[in-house]
């Protein structure tokens, strides 16, 4: 509920970037694990199916003798019979793009030649023949010999693969018409860190990695055009665009071109190729180029040409107030289904509405810092990366976009409280898999995600939360951080203690309800009576708007956080009050003005603060009857 003497009231965010540099926090005590991919492939464009090699160094960072490792086979997850095609089959809302119109699992129906499979042939750790056993989308390998703490070993595998009907991120010929999106197609290393193995089966989430280097040659048909992860090092064979202007090509002769990219410190492998992609470059100031392959249709050029500018524009955004992209290169790739981040690029539906295509790129480019340079476990701590997404993109969007939105948040608040008020809620430190269904999921990960750090600026102040995510960047880049480092990071920026902040919105379904509960008279002065009616505390900003137009604001700081925020509103005079002990589910205290001066009074005036019931939250005197 808005009023009109209350809409004079900017919504007062003031997003500062701090150039001063931060040092790193001592990690001393952190270690994780590193890989070096060389991987050779041989892609049959005919039937869809590929060979190829792998030779992977594991370097065994932590402090632990390890006997056994895991890898991921996430193509075995498009079979009949599978456990993303048992999900599917038995939630209650199942992801419309891996359904029929009547909800059922397009995985189900899938025949021998459209499924997807990966599966090893031979596997030698160090030269020597080891047992592996495939479990579903999961390898289980029993090493000859264990890798000690600080050790490393050899891996070479002979594998071969099927790349299934697009379904969900990955697959062939999908709807934009594109013929390869190849994402998750190749044997890939779980996570090893301090909670041990990470080997989650492929049941549709997302994915976490281990952080290395990747050295790949794709050889394919020589007519398909091929973009994703890594630097291409051989652009004067390939052309394609790749080349240098002015560059004179090899002549080649051969049917097929072999690729050969090299990547990086990433913790994921993607391509895609089509032999109707055009390829676009943009080559920015600060020496990034970007990559931009779409279809070479008229439905898609008008749009993908709007496209380019706008990329350039969230990527100086992002660098600005996030911190700098790590890597030289980023590519925008039609890929037909939806849009999913990958290290160094994107694969996007192709769209023939610049507007969706635009919001989705930018959404997308954001997963690069807070993915795949933050790279948190997606499966465990989801909302770090796609709620904190959420978060700078719409701030993204309504700066480069020219949105004015004066709540670019606002989608990410209506998302939170009807789940709040569904009673389908579950805590963000649910398991991704383990959600009931997907719309709680997707709340939970975007929306509320989005709120943690919108509402951390109500808690700290808007530029402490902005110093604090640049922190957070700098400290974390190239790690895997988990919650409690977003939450130490804010509280070294901002000097409050916000362990009750993480605890309650992340591993709890509690809500916050602040109201006014009475506003009395007191002779020359107004007593104004508070209730915490919600379990989750917070502190309170309260406006009170005086008849003649001059505001004041009120202060409450929650006890427990030890501190407090400087006045978001320095244009308004602000009384800090008592600390409101959470404990107690009231709260008084007196205005210095009679009642009869009052107009209103308002609780959090930017309404940052995500109040499952807001209309107990402003107070208007009752209006005098004339009869």
């Amino acid at each position: 509920m808005r009023h009109t003497y209350l809409n004079s009231l900017f919504f007062y965010i003031s997003f500062l970037c701090f150039a001063t540099c931060v040092m790193a926090q001592n990690t001393s005590s952190y270690w994780q694990q590193h890989v070096d991919y060389t991987m050779k492939v041989d892609m049959n464009v005919e039937n869809f199916q590929y060979t190829g090699t792998q030779k992977l160094i594991y370097t065994n960072n932590s402090p632990d003798q390890i006997t056994r490792v895991y890898y991921h086979l996430y193509f075995n997850a498009f079979q009949p019979g599978s456990e993303m095609d048992m999900r599917l089959q038995n939630i209650a809302d199942p992801d419309r793009r891996m359904t029929t119109k009547d909800k059922k699992s397009r995985i189900a129906s899938l025949t021998e030649t459209e499924i997807g499979y990966l599966h090893p042939i031979s596997l030698k750790q160090d030269g020597t023949d080891v047992k592996f056993n495939e479990e579903g989308t999961i390898l289980v390998v029993d090493l000859a010999k264990a890798i000690p703490a600080g050790g490393k070993t050899t891996f070479d595998m002979e594998f071969k693969g099927q790349v299934p009907v697009h379904i969900r991120r990955a697959g062939r010929n999908n709807k934009d018409g594109v013929a390869l999106s190849m994402s998750q197609w190749y044997p890939k290393l779980a996570e090893y860190d301090f909670e041990g193995w990470h080997a989650d089966p492929y049941i549709a989430r997302e994915f976490h990695g281990v952080w290395g280097n990747f050295d790949v040659k794709l050889t394919i048909d020589k007519n398909y055009i091929v973009g994703g992860t890594g630097y291409l090092q051989n652009p004067q064979e390939i052309g394609h665009g790749y080349q240098a202007p002015g560059t004179k090509l090899k002549k080649q002769k051969r049917k097929k071109f072999t690729w050969h990219f090299k990547a990086p410190m990433v913790h994921d492998f993607m391509w895609a190729a089509d032999p109707e992609y055009v390829h676009d470059t943009l080559q920015m100031e600060n020496g990034t180029t970007l990559h931009f392959l779409y279809k070479n249709d008229s439905i898609y050029r008008d749009t993908w040409k709007k496209v380019q500018p706008l990329t350039e524009k969230a990527m100086v955004f992002f660098n600005k107030n996030i911190g700098e992209y790590p890597y030289k290169q980023y590519s925008v790739i039609q890929g037909g289904d939806g849009g999913m981040e990958y290290a160094m690029g994107t694969l996007i539906t192709g769209g023939d509405k610049p507007g969706s295509v635009i919001g989705t790129m930018i959404h997308e480019l954001a997963h690069s810092w807070f993915q795949h340079v933050l790279a948190t476990n997606e499966a465990k701590h989801e909302w770090m990366d796609e709620g904190f997404t959420s978060f700078v993109s719409a701030l993204c969007s309504n700066e480069i976009r020219e949105q004015n939105k004066e709540n670019p948040f606002e989608g990410s608040y209506k998302g939170y409280y009807s789940l709040a008020k569904s009673g389908k809620e579950q805590p963000q430190s649910t398991h991704a898999d383990r959600y009931d269904s997907n719309t709680p999921y997707g709340i939970s990960a975007y929306s509320k995600g989005a709120i943690f750090l919108s509402q951390l600026g109500y808690v700290i102040g808007q530029d402490k939360l902005m110093e604090t995510i640049r922190k957070y960047y700098a400290d974390f880049k190239f790690k895997h951080p988990v919650p409690n480092d977003i939450k130490r990071t804010a509280e070294k920026v901002s000097g409050i203690e916000l362990d009750w902040y993480l605890t309650d919105w992340t591993q709890t379904t509690n809500t916050i309800d602040y109201g006014i509960k009475t506003v009395v008279a007191d002779g020359r002065k107004t007593q104004i009576n508070l209730e915490r009616i919600g379990l989750m505390p917070m502190p309170i900003d309260l406006l009170v708007v005086y008849n003649d137009d001059s505001q004041e604001t009120f202060y409450a700081p929650l006890r427990m956080m030890r501190g407090e925020k400087e006045n978001p509103y320095p244009q308004i005079k602000r009384t800090v009050i008592e600390d409101w002990p959470w404990a107690n589910p009231s709260y008084n205290f007196s205005v210095d003005r009679p009642i009869e001066d009052i107009k209103a009074i308002m609780i959090d005036p930017s309404q940052l603060m995500a109040d499952v019931d807001q209309e107990n939250n402003i107070w208007q005197p009752t209006p005098v009857s004339k009869n």
